[in-house]
């Protein structure tokens, strides 16, 4: 539904930051949801010393990795982009779990569902997993921000 090139036009991050790969589904207007997903390379810059001898991606990445596909979800539902001078600022997480490691050559579904936006504040829910099996949930909060 999405690729690289359209999932760049609608996140500013680049190289070695950029942790969606592509977008699978996508539903801005009855269940607000997106399915994304990352391809786990053990070429990632990461695994140079996380582990070495038994690399597995940080845990704060899977975060950012999810946050990233409810950024691209809010963008859609706003119906604008970076380039139209409007940001998400990731700001917070509730009921974080991690569930099992993630590892090279493994794939890792993104999944958000759009819970709430007061203020310019807006919630996500959350999950990421690998096979079918969960390895990490929260409700991520970001902050809208106009440039």
């Amino acid at each position: 539904m999405m690729d690289i090139n359209e999932i760049r036009e609608y996140l500013p991050h680049r190289y070695p930051f950029l942790l969606v790969d592509r977008v699978v589904e996508l539903d801005v207007t009855e269940g607000k949801t997106i399915r994304a997903y990352k391809n786990v390379s053990v070429n990632e810059p990461f695994f140079n010393g996380h582990f070495p001898a038994h690399p597995i991606m940080p845990g704060v990445l899977i975060i950012e990795a999810m946050a990233q596909a409810a950024g691209i979800l809010g963008f859609k539902m706003l119906d604008v982009k970076p380039a139209d001078g409007t940001l998400y600022y990731f700001v917070g997480t509730d009921k974080l779990r991690f569930r099992q490691p993630v590892l090279p050559g493994d794939q890792l579904v993104l999944e958000a569902r759009f819970l709430s936006n007061k203020r310019s504040i807006w919630k996500f829910e959350c999950r990421a997993s690998v096979d079918g099996k969960e390895v990490c949930s929260a409700e991520i909060t970001c902050a809208e921000r106009k440039l």
